[in-house]
This record gives structure tokens, C-alpha cells and sequence, in this order.
């Protein structure tokens, strides 16, 4: 197993970590806080110059026809920035779950052909979550209802927002009436296409989760060597540096079963679902210990809402909510282990 990034992927990352680093700046996340729609249409345009809305698109339909390898550092940077619009949703969950249909040539032709074009977003219901993130800039949702997957347009629901511990997560209950007309797909290919939807998401949510950690641990030590106790950098003490020292080390440690993952997903692995559980877990528990040292690290003031660790460490907290919570990712990798189909041991990793 092969999962080394070429030098291609790479340049692309440090582009795109260029442009959301001097775009989307804190100051620019405070204010979609206080718009309407929480969205940008001229932030979403950028994405779009950059090539970003055409990544997962199959070439014939305008895209670039890339995998969930390509788009797995990306989806990274976009938790490093703490991206609001749903370019991960979009991409990683939605393109591919639209381009799998069989049958609906019509339906992919139009919409895929939009969103890489940058003239639409995705919105994807989990299943078992009634709340969809943003349903409400959407021009076309896909919606469970049982093993059925429905193509819903926005003017075919009732949307009612929900609040979330993160400003930047806009979330709505969607009541809406399942019909035949919206079913484009069900049985078996409804339910296998839930299931990897379902992985998709888990993957973006990890790597987003990695990202967002990188970037509280990077707040704490730019704050760390700007405050003074005792005269000297708070930096400079032993017991901060620890902080620090711990989640750096859950950061490497989980970014082999990040890249793994998507490697799995990439190439349709039978294992798929366990690598993307150990993902989603290590991914999840790097970003939680980032959230807490963080904090500790900021003292009082991380607590505050005049604090940018506030913008990442609420988005982490929100993600670990979603595609799967770590208990539901646990019991994936312990039934498998309970099953045999996962052989433990350090010689068995890779």
C-alpha cells in the first residue's frame, strides 16, 4: 500500500493553503457570523476560480474527475482555515454520491455540470441525523428515507434552523414528503450508496478535524511567546511546552490512518470501513486534546469570544458530532476486531 502524496498534490495543498490563509482570516468568519446566510457567494466564486468546485466532478460533466486521495489534503486546509462554505460537502459527500446514481443521467448532467461550474452546492442528510447542514444555500439536496436516496429541490421543503455551538455551522431540520418522483434510488444500490456516503463524510469530518488541530496548537504557541508571567514568555515554561508537545504528537500520529483511509476509500478497499472508523477516531481525539490545551495554554482568555481559538475549537467540538460520533466509530473497529476481519499488531498496519 502505497499512499505517498506526488509532488503534484502537494503544490496544490500549499496553494490552496496560500489563498485560505489570506482569505479567509478570522476578521472575514466574524462577519458571515453576522450576515443572513452565513454564506459568501464572493468567496464561493473564488473557490471556483481556483479549480476547487470541479475537483470530484467526473470530466464529462466539466470536473476534473479527481478521487478521495487528491481532495484528502485540501479538505485538511479548509479545517486549518475553518472554512465555513460546504466545499467539503459538496466535494467529498455529495459529487460523489450524485455521480454513483444509476439511471439518472439527466438529473447528473444538470447538476454536476453546475456545481463545477460554481453555479451550485450539495447538501447531503446524514441518516439518523434530522439536521442538514447547509440546506439553505443548496440548490439541490439528497435526502435519506430509509435505503432510499431522494434528490429534493429546495422549493420541495420546509426548513427550520437550529442553532450550533459553532457560529460557522448552519443547520436545519428539513420536513419535506418522500414521493417517487424524488426516489433516485433504492434497495441495495440506496443502501451501499448510503454507506459510502457515509464513509466520505466520516473522511472529510477527519480530515478537517486534523487541520482544525494543527491550527489551535499554532494559536496557542503564537499566544504563548506573546504573554509574560514572571517576566518570561509563558512559551518558555516546561509544563506549557508539554501541552503542546502532547497533541503534536497525536497529530502525527494520526495522519498515517488519515492518508490511509483515503487511499482505501480511493481505491474501493474492502477495509474501507474500519480504516475510515480509525481515522475519524484518532483524527477526532488529536483535535479534542488540541481544543483542551489550547485552552489551557490561552489561561482565561480562551475562553472569550474576542479569542480566534474560540472560531476552531467550537468547530471541532461541532464536528465530532457528525458522519458518525466516536462511539459509533469504536464499535465499527471493535466489531471488526471481534470478527477477525481486522488483524491487530504493529506488523499489520500498513
Amino acid at each position: 500500500m502505497d499512499f505517498t502524496f506526488s509532488d503534484d498534490q502537494l503544490l496544490f495543498q500549499d496553494n490552496v493553503r496560500a489563498f485560505l490563509t489570506n482569505e479567509v482570516i478570522p476578521e472575514r468568519i466574524r462577519e458571515l457570523w453576522q450576515s443572513e446566510s452565513g454564506r459568501s457567494d464572493e468567496l464561493w466564486g473564488q473557490l471556483t476560480e481556483l479549480g476547487l468546485t470541479a475537483l470530484t466532478v467526473p470530466d464529462g460533466f466539466g470536473g476534473l474527475d479527481m478521487n478521495e486521495q487528491d481532495f484528502i489534503l485540501l479538505a485538511q486546509e479548509c479545517g486549518y482555515a475553518g472554512l465555513p462554505e460546504p466545499l467539503v460537502d459538496t466535494m467529498l459527500i455529495g459529487v460523489p454520491l450524485l455521480a454513483a446514481l444509476q439511471g439518472q443521467l439527466d438529473l447528473q448532467g444538470e447538476w454536476l455540470t453546475r456545481i463545477a461550474e460554481g453555479k451550485a452546492r450539495l447538501a447531503v442528510g446524514e441518516p439518523g441525523n434530522p439536521l442538514v447542514a447547509d440546506a439553505h444555500v443548496a440548490g439541490l439536496l439528497l435526502l435519506p428515507h430509509g435505503d432510499e436516496v431522494h434528490a429534493v429541490l429546495p422549493e420541495q421543503v420546509h426548513l427550520t434552523r437550529n442553532e450550533s455551538v459553532d457560529p460557522s455551522r448552519q443547520l436545519f431540520r428539513v420536513d419535506w414528503t418522500p414521493s417517487p418522483s424524488t426516489c433516485v434510488a433504492d434497495g441495495e444500490q440506496g443502501r451501499a450508496l448510503w454507506a459510502a456516503a457515509r464513509n466520505r463524510g466520516a473522511l472529510g469530518t477527519a480530515a478537517q478535524l486534523l487541520g482544525l488541530a494543527k491550527r489551535m496548537v499554532d494559536l496557542a504557541v503564537d499566544y504563548s511567546f506573546e504573554r509574560k508571567q514572571f517576566g518570561k514568555p509563558v512559551g518558555s515554561f516546561q509544563a506549557v511546552k508539554h501541552l503542546m508537545a502532547n497533541v503534536a504528537v497525536q497529530i502525527e500520529f494520526a495522519k498515517g490512518p488519515l492518508y490511509r483511509a483515503a487511499y482505501a476509500v480511493a481505491q474501493g478497499l474492502a477495509d474501507q470501513d474500519v480504516q475510515v472508523s480509525h481515522a475519524r477516531i484518532a483524527c477526532a481525539e488529536a483535535a479534542l486534546l488540541a481544543a483542551k490545551n489550547a485552552i489551557q495554554t490561552h489561561g482565561a482568555m480562551g475562553y472569550t469570544w474576542e479569542v480566534d481559538l474560540q472560531i476552531f475549537m467550537k468547530r471541532a467540538w461541532a464536528l465530532d458530532k457528525v458522519w458518525g460520533d466516536r462511539g459509533w466509530h469504536k464499535a465499527r473497529i471493535r466489531q471488526a476486531l471481534f470478527d477477525g476481519h481486522v488483524q491487530p499488531g504493529a506488523g499489520n498496519t500498513f
